[in-house]
């Protein structure tokens, strides 16, 4: 039986793809607040904006590229069983070719109900309008989730972590919960490893490689297929 791997990513596997977080200067985020485009309140006074906002995030992902962190982790399928959980909402691990994904905020490739949360729609790199609707006739919003929002799949992940063999952690801060907490949830005596270059996340148990994902993921991939 091939050893499990759970992958858990954040923003900063998808930013050298040239996608925007949260603290990129001069990216999306830093022209607008997360109030007025990143929570139900926000779309219920100002939905056009919303709608504009991840339209424009949309577009962006529909012009970028897996990179080599991402077609790393899903050229392991070959020798290990491999789970990405991802905190982001881009597609860039299903275009790698990664078929075991667990997005936690959501897909941008989809819309869903406005009312109704299981009609959801892929809609792939098109634009949302104010005035479509779903077949209830309800508006479509984006199908991610949203600040004060609760996270629908972190009880699915938080079954997996515990089955890990290995537990590879890139690019994200581990700053937000409930993500955050998956962590705690991985055997005492799972090898742990962090690939950041930035600030990493106390864990004392964990190996820490700073360097970028394209560059630490793929070098990892390679240890442990020949290892």
């Amino acid at each position: 039986m091939k050893d499990h791997v759970v992958v858990l990513t954040g923003a900063g596997i998808s930013a050298e793809s040239g996608l925007s977080t949260f603290r990129d200067s001069g990216g999306l985020w830093e022209r607008y607040s997360i109030e007025e485009v990143a929570t139900p309140e926000a779309f219920a006074r100002n939905p056009e904006l919303v709608l504009d906002f991840y339209n424009q995030r949309r577009r962006q992902l529909g012009g970028v590229e897996p990179n080599a962190a991402h077609r790393a982790l899903a050229e392991l399928e070959r020798t290990h069983q491999v789970t990405v959980i991802t905190q982001n909402v881009d597609d860039l691990h299903e275009r790698a070719g990664s078929s075991n994904v667990v997005h936690l905020h959501g897909e941008l490739t989809k819309v869903r109900s406005s009312k109704v949360a299981d009609l959801i729609y892929h809609l792939g790199y098109d634009e949302i309008r104010l005035g479509d609707t779903c077949e209830q006739g309800s508006q479509l919003r984006p199908h991610v989730v949203w600040f004060g929002e609760a996270v629908p799949m972190i009880e699915a992940a938080a079954e997996i972590v515990p089955m890990a063999d290995h537990l590879l952690i890139v690019g994200t801060s581990l700053q937000v919960y409930p993500a955050a907490g998956l962590v705690e949830l991985a055997g005492f005596d799972v090898p742990m490893t962090v690939i950041d270059p930035g600030e990493v996340p106390a864990m004392t148990r964990a190996r820490v490689l700073r360097e970028p994902a394209s560059v630490g993921v793929p070098r990892w991939v390679r240890e442990l297929a020949g290892g």
